[in-house]
């Protein structure tokens, strides 16, 4: 097996999609040396899965650390940005005009303002919405049916072009240094005086410090570290019409109209295990939601559709730890890696570079899985 000792880096990075891009991408503007491991083609590749939004309305009932988590990074997003447009030329086409999350009874409404009336008060004040009725929806949005009875708004919301971002990352990591290697699907990671081995299907690597950003490959890693990350699959499925005229532009929760002018049409959840192919059933439900919301999209023809696994923990809140037992050794796993890429490259990096531990992540440890039985909530 291949050595790498002699390009040893200061840091290496499990995993090449969004957590770990944007990890990386941060420690480079840290100075750090830093060496990306990507398993390749043969991943279940949830970033190329993603939705694209930067969604923060909803998000953090029942832990009040992650709204503010998420609210900071949606602040942050701008400057990244306008930083990899900067340094890579390549636009993200980031729009942060504000978010719907559309109602279909009085019941999701008075659901709708319970939640987030409640994220409010936690957050003594600070957390900007409106409970819209179904004419002020029309108002604002003109294309939407009768079906919706009204909806939430908020102006913290936005989107992104997925794709364009982990090209981004990737470019932008690059340029500062990293070095990125395809292909390296790690079985091993040994701890050892001089910081830590990493075992691949390619060599055998060394470095200082290791991150855990693989995604679902995270749960049988982290306890070879000392850490615990119990994460499981969630199936979402996705269809994309083709381009259309201009007539969203607001993200929505179920349905969003890219910078392309396609469509896009989702919010799936199913646990469906290490399944990723798509289901009629699923996809027919979407349409159908779709449809209900802007009825003219009954007419737009359909061009692609797929499935991606996302990464949840059992409580739906990210995980961020350094391991006790072997310091220089972290986790870094969530599902939102768009919304959470500005703190992953700004607050996460930083911290995993020595600088001081940020306020909220304490509650984001993974030993709450170990020291009690966690209740699932949803994270949006």
């Amino acid at each position: 097996m291949k050595q790498f000792a002699s390009t040893r880096p200061d840091v290496l990075v499990v995993g090449a999609g969004l957590v770990g891009s944007a990890v990386a991408y941060g420690l480079a503007r840290e100075g750090a040396k830093v060496t990306v491991l990507d398993q390749g083609d043969d991943a279940f590749r949830a970033s190329r899965g993603n939705f694209g939004l930067v969604w923060i309305q909803g998000k953090g009932y029942g832990l009040t650390p992650y709204t503010r988590w998420s609210r900071d990074s949606a602040a942050r997003w701008p400057t990244l940005a306008a930083t990899l447009a900067d340094e890579t030329g390549v636009d993200v086409a980031l729009r942060q005009p504000g978010g719907f999350h559309f109602c279909f009874s009085e019941d999701e409404l008075a659901a709708r303002e319970t939640r987030l009336s409640t994220l409010r008060r936690e957050m003594d004040g600070d957390y900007p919405y409106q409970l819209l009725d179904a004419r002020e929806v029309r108002e604002r949005l003109p294309a939407v049916g009768p079906a919706v009875l009204g909806a939430s708004y908020t102006p913290m919301d936005g989107h992104v072009n997925p794709l364009k971002l982990l090209r981004a990352l990737h470019a932008g990591m690059q340029q500062r240094g990293v070095r990125l290697v395809s292909g390296e699907n790690v079985s091993r990671i040994a701890p050892n005086g001089a910081g830590f081995t990493v075992h691949g299907v390619r060599g055998t690597w060394r470095a200082d410090k290791v991150v855990l950003a693989a995604g679902l490959g995270n749960r049988a890693l982290a306890p070879q570290v000392g850490l615990h990350a119990p994460v499981e699959p969630n199936r979402g499925q996705i269809l994309v019409s083709e381009r259309v005229a201009p007539f969203l532009h607001h993200p929505t929760l179920n349905v969003r109209q890219t910078d392309e002018g396609t469509v896009q049409f989702g919010d799936s959840m199913e646990d469906a295990g290490f399944d990723d192919f798509t289901t009629t059933r699923v996809l027919a439900d979407i349409a159908r939601r779709g449809v209900r919301t802007f009825p003219f999209l009954k007419d737009v023809r359909l061009v692609r559709m797929w499935a991606a696994l996302r990464v949840y923990s059992p409580d739906g809140f990210p995980i961020y730890d350094e391991s006790p037992r072997y310091p220089g050794a972290f986790v870094v796993t969530c599902h939102s890696g768009v919304t959470l890429a500005a703190a992953h490259a700004a607050r996460i990096a930083p911290w995993i570079a020595g600088a001081p531990t940020p306020e909220e992540l304490p509650a984001f440890s993974g030993s709450r899985f170990s020291l009690a039985s966690a209740i699932p909530v949803p994270a949006h």
